[in-house]
């Protein structure tokens, strides 16, 4: 697991560790950090461990990758959705209408009916 740190963002961290702990400190502490990244390996691997023992032979027919929680990132699940479907039939194009105001609407009506909104004799 990288963390999303590149190369760049640990020499960054690395010069700042110089400056705020001194070179004198910096190797004490560099080895302790190092005690400790071995420490939760080895926890973690203990606990694997355990798990085998526990579960048995299901252990190894576990799909981690499904019980990985940044599979439901919902832009990747609407993404997989929208990449499964292309094979579906594209649905019939939306026809949009410009929004019209309760005038036009009348205007509208009454032309499809046929009717003239107004007397034509009259004018």
């Amino acid at each position: 697991m990288s963390f999303g740190l590149t190369f760049d963002k640990l020499l960054i961290i690395g010069i700042i560790a110089v400056f705020l702990l001194g070179p004198e400190r910096l190797p004490y502490y560099a080895s302790q950090l190092a005690r400790l990244v071995r420490s939760l390996r080895t926890m973690a691997n203990g606990a694997k461990e355990r798990m085998r023992e526990e579960m048995g032979p299901d252990f190894d027919d576990i799909d981690w990758k499904k019980l990985d929680p940044r599979q439901y990132d919902p832009r990747r699940i609407i993404r997989d959705a929208l990449l499964e479907d292309e094979d579906a039939p594209a649905p019939p194009p939306v026809v949009k209408r410009p929004i019209e105001s309760a005038y036009h609407q009348r205007q509208r009506k009454l032309r499809e009916a046929g009717n003239a909104p107004f007397d034509t004799e009259a004018t």
